[in-house]
């Protein structure tokens, strides 16, 4: 199939959809330089995944129509529970399909520099900041193709800012919903700690729909400066139907730490990519992935640290549960280039497959170029142990619910380092109903 784009989303398109946001000029001409590279750059080639046949960029709209909430009771059912935290109207910010749809943030953090709004928005208000950190620390548009038509494209996201010396205690939620089943998801979520500072952000992906149709591509970019901690959690759990690419990248600068905590719980045929960049001496990231895949999903995750400071530690957890005929690639790769003496990079890898013909391969990957360091991996792909089954069953409890019961055990490190109790209880919602 071909990898073009169709018309009419040409340079005319976007320069004239870019003014029309009321976009700085450096950003329209980001967008039309990106879209000019894209007809020349090469598709991204995952390991031991054919996407040759996968549409991931073709889509028939841009940018679908879609109302505002006023108020929080206007929301889905299952997203009014996502938010039914303490404070979670304090820090919120809410997209429907292409367009913002709700934003609150505390006066207490408006006070102290705190930015947190849409990404139009921050274009307009916000410019000369966006443009510094816009895809150029952690994401690069002329990687591939697929990053190239995300920086033409975007069409949607967040940005957070930090000051110096903030530390904000509530977490701050993004929930990105998508009801309109031909609209085109292009988000671009840049998540900013300046010296000192602190920020736990989470976001969800929800789709309202069981099948959809289209693309999306997903980007966020977390710089964390020295000193600074971000936390950043997500939920996936977008219709089947649906063909993407998600980057998610960090950058840790000296004593920063970035933890992320992903729920990926598409329905659909997805890329992955998280990757942490430790650049700063005893800087530090740790990636913790639940996975479930189902159907006839095919999927391919790659998780990277990779780590240029001294000092630096390093951590990647992935668990992961195959059913039906899904097929998924896990990749964990811990890296330490040439001089980050002492460093600490290990990992661990585990898939649990519940039919025949489901597949979940796990390939932990270590690439040392430094003597002086700590490195470790382990992993495991099989079925579910059967001397827990046996030893649950005993107690009385059915064979199905004994399996139900494992699958959660097996998949709670990851679902326990949420920060927001809704969110874990959504996880925790999506996860029964794809094992059930």
């Amino acid at each position: 199939m071909s990898t073009e784009t169709r018309l009419p989303f040409d340079k005319e398109y976007v320069n004239s959809f870019s003014k029309e946001m009321g976009e700085p000029a450096w950003l329209t001409e980001f967008r039309l330089n990106a879209l000019a590279n894209s007809e020349n750059l090469p598709m991204p080639k995952p390991d031991k995944t054919k996407i040759q046949n996968w549409n991931l960029t073709q889509f028939k709209n841009h940018i679908v129509g879609s109302q505002d909430y006023t108020s929080l009771a206007e929301l889905p059912e299952e997203v009014q529970e996502l938010v039914k935290t303490e404070n979670a109207e304090q820090n919120l910010y809410i997209q429907r399909n292409n367009r913002p749809a709700y934003l609150t943030l505390g006066k207490e953090l408006q006070d102290k520099g705190v930015i947190f709004t849409d990404i139009y928005t921050a274009a307009r208000e916000h410019g000369d900041l966006l443009q510094k950190y816009f895809m150029t620390e952690a994401v690069k548009a002329d990687e591939h193709r697929l990053t190239a038509l995300h920086a033409a494209f975007v069409n949607g996201g967040t940005f957070l800012y930090v000051p110096k010396n903030v530390e904000i205690a509530e977490p701050i939620q993004a929930v990105f919903i998508h009801d309109n089943p031909e609209s085109a998801l292009f988000n671009h979520v840049i998540v900013v700690a300046e010296d000192n500072s602190s920020v736990t952000y989470v976001e969800n992906y929800f789709s309202t729909m069981d099948e959809a149709e289209g693309i999306f591509n997903i980007v966020a970019e977390v710089v964390a400066k020295a000193n600074a901690k971000v936390r950043f959690g997500a939920v996936d759990t977008l219709a089947k139907g649906l063909t993407g690419y998600v980057n998610r990248r960090g950058k840790a600068e000296r004593d920063a730490r970035i933890e992320w905590a992903l729920g990926l719980m598409n329905d659909s045929d997805t890329i992955y990519e998280n990757v942490t960049n430790l650049v700063g001496d005893g800087s530090s990231g740790d990636a913790k992935t639940v996975v479930i895949g189902k159907g006839e999903q095919k999927q391919n995750f790659t998780t990277s640290i990779v780590h240029f400071g001294k000092n630096s530690e390093g951590h990647i957890l992935t668990h992961a549960v195959m059913k039906d005929s899904a097929t998924s690639i896990f990749n964990g790769i811990g890296k330490i280039e040439h001089g980050a003496s002492k460093s600490n990079a290990g990992q661990e890898s585990r898939v649990l497959m519940l039919n025949e013909k489901a597949r979940g391969d796990a390939n932990p990957i270590l690439l040392i170029d430094e003597d002086d360091v700590i490195a470790g991996h382990a992993a495991s792909v099989g079925r579910v142990d059967p001397v827990q089954l046996y030893y649950l069953m005993s107690r009385g409890i059915p064979k199905v619910e004994a399996e139900r019961l494992i699958i959660h055990g097996f998949l709670t490190p990851v679902v326990n380092a949420l920060h927001i109790e809704g969110v874990k209880k959504q996880l925790v919602k999506v996860i029964e109903r794809k094992v059930r």
